[in-house]
């Protein structure tokens, strides 16, 4: 289809458009006899949808060089998700673009906020860069929060200098500054806080506010922040739409809000809500789909059709302001997906600027970034933990399943020679975040129930935000194994027991993600699911590795463990193992 298929950038000339809309030349696209799903007029009605140089143009009969008859299907806007970290999925941009164009994926906000807090700057440059030309479109948020806290340590530090320089720089490619995740910094005032707000002053501006409320939620919002994707229950998200924020409703691999939230959603209010995934694994990529499982789960959960692609589309782009994108109509780009059945959203066909995704190219990066792995000299003794005298109960990391908020919970101490052990029968396993970013040797110590480890451990450099390498297990020797096999690898995943490593999956570009396709990552993933399974893991405990990754977040609360301690994020400050 020659020009439809250009995603240099380059935008088509307005007298051209003019000519097609007009019929004075032949478009390339007509796609005739559809029920268009017009997310800008609120209706499903007949169409016959005209596109040319990647655009639509118009609506009616029109000469064309190519020709569908929809035969009646339903043709709905190309999705976009509000809210995601590619380093989630463990994919490179081009990989994961070809992934999710097959599913509907049209444009993609994300926060680079994970390969940030390795690299910095040049990590976000990579992501731009990486991300650049694809026929998914990436929109790139400034990740605000280089290092997320001062409660664990990071790979770099950016400040508000380096924000507004990247805003200016990028500003056709970035909408704005990524979730403000230190709301404490906010509230209190912080000086290196504001002055990253006000640099981006004006730009779209993410929050992050769990369990936020009162008086210190509107100081937060004053602040700048815009919207919100942490909201847990319909009570959080009521009070925080009621002042002013635009209600992300995320439903991730580890995250699964949508249920309890989508039942606020109106036809009074629905413009301040938009489907987001925050983090999705290859896995559930390749089982479940992308924002087109969102729609589905959004309509099985009582939201009508039309209404959950709305808030797949058009009320993303809007809050992001991503002009010309997420309808079908003149002007806008033409993403669309032609589907055979509206109400369990069945794909058929998926067009991206007018094009065939089965026809369209996804380039690859010119070059990877390093994995910054700085650790060495581990073994057992790394994970020991001495009793102190008159003390024998623990504060322990309870997972709660479904969420990232953590309980804090005090157990009874498994003890073994004087030293804190873990405790299969009680679900107890040790859990250890190292410090890979200077090879200062720093080891946080603490205890997780929830991971369902009967034996064994498992190691992982994806622990959010700071990307620490983290373990956990049954026996210390183990830990040992599992970790320097990931330092090793140069980051990655690695289960491992009775002295032996069962499966590893390499994560090359820095730590974070692999740069195969889907089929060959979700090969490796496969294995290592595999042997979490043999080591007691039961499909009632979820996933382990994203459990992992969240253990070491210190501004999602209860009870975190970083580099740097175990955190009682309530307090935002450090607190003792031994109670």
């Amino acid at each position: 289809m020659g020009k439809a298929c250009d995603f240099s950038g380059i935008e088509p000339s307005t007298a051209d458009l003019i000519d097609a809309a007009r019929g004075l030349v032949p478009v390339d696209l007509l796609i005739k006899n559809c029920r268009l799903v017009n997310v800008i007029s609120g209706e499903i009605h007949p169409a016959d949808v005209a596109v040319a140089h990647g655009r639509v143009v118009g609506f009616g009969c029109y000469e064309a060089r190519t020709v569908i008859d929809a035969a009646g299907r339903y043709l709905a806007p190309g999705l976009i998700d509000g809210h995601l970290h590619v380093e989630s999925t463990l994919l490179a941009p081009p990989a994961l673009a070809r992934t999710v164009a097959a599913h509907g994926t049209a444009a993609i906000v994300c926060d680079p906020h994970e390969i940030a807090n390795v690299l910095g700057l040049p990590g976000i440059e990579w992501m731009l860069a990486a991300s650049a030309g694809q026929p998914v479109s990436f929109h790139v948020m400034m990740p605000s929060c280089v290092p997320a806290t001062h409660l664990e340590t990071a790979g770099a530090t950016l400040s508000a200098e380096d924000i507004a320089g990247m805003l200016a720089k990028h500003a056709e490619r970035m909408p704005g500054l990524a979730e403000m995740m230190n709301f404490p910094g906010v509230i209190f005032k912080d000086p290196g806080v504001l002055a990253k707000l006000e640099a981006a002053r004006g730009r779209v501006i993410d929050g992050h506010a769990p369990l936020l409320s009162g008086r210190d939620l509107a100081a937060y919002i004053l602040a700048g922040p815009s919207s919100d994707h942490e909201c847990t229950t319909a009570d959080e998200a009521r009070e925080k739409l009621r002042l002013g924020l635009h209600i992300l409703i995320r439903e991730g691999t580890a995250e699964h809000n949508l249920h309890d939230l989508i039942g606020l959603v109106g036809d009074d209010n629905f413009c301040n809500f938009s489907l987001v995934s925050d983090d999705r694994h290859p896995a559930d990529l390749w089982r479940q789909g992308h924002m087109d499982h969102s729609v589905r789960l959004a309509i099985s959960s009582g939201l009508s059709p039309l209404r959950a692609v709305q808030l797949a589309s058009i009320t993303t782009a809007r809050h992001y302001r991503l002009a010309g994108r997420g309808a079908i109509a003149p002007g806008y780009r033409a993403d669309m997906i032609l589907l055979d059945d509206l109400a369990t959203f069945t794909i058929s066909q998926v067009f991206l600027a007018g094009c065939p995704v089965e026809s369209l190219d996804f380039p690859a990066p010119a070059s990877l970034p390093g994995a910054a792995m700085h650790v060495g000299g581990i073994t057992a003794r790394t994970f020991e933990i001495v009793k102190p005298a008159g003390k024998d109960r623990l504060r322990v990391i309870g997972i709660v399943p479904g969420q990232l908020l953590t309980r804090s919970d005090l157990l009874a101490a498994a003890v073994e020679d004087g030293r804190a052990v873990a405790d299969p029968a009680r679900d107890l396993a040790k859990l250890a975040v190292i410090e890979r970013h200077t090879g200062s040797g720093q080891v946080g110590l603490g205890f997780v129930t929830g991971l369902g480890l009967a034996r064994g451990a498992i190691a992982s450099s994806v622990a959010h935000d700071s990307h620490n390498l983290i373990v956990c297990g049954m026996d210390d020797a183990d830990m040992a194994l599992a970790a320097s096999k990931v330092a090793r690898l140069g980051g990655g995943f690695v289960v491992a027991a009775g002295g032996e490593v069962l499966a590893e999956l390499a994560l090359p570009i820095a730590g974070l993600m692999s740069g195969a396709p889907l089929p060959q990552v979700l090969a490796g993933y496969e294995e290592l699911t595999r042997a979490w399974k043999a080591l007691g893991v039961p499909e009632a405990a979820g996933n382990p590795i994203m459990h992992l990754s969240f253990l070491a977040l210190p501004v999602i609360p209860h009870l975190k463990l970083t580099d740097k301690g175990l955190v009682d994020v309530d307090a935002f400050g450090f607190t003792e193992l031994w109670a």
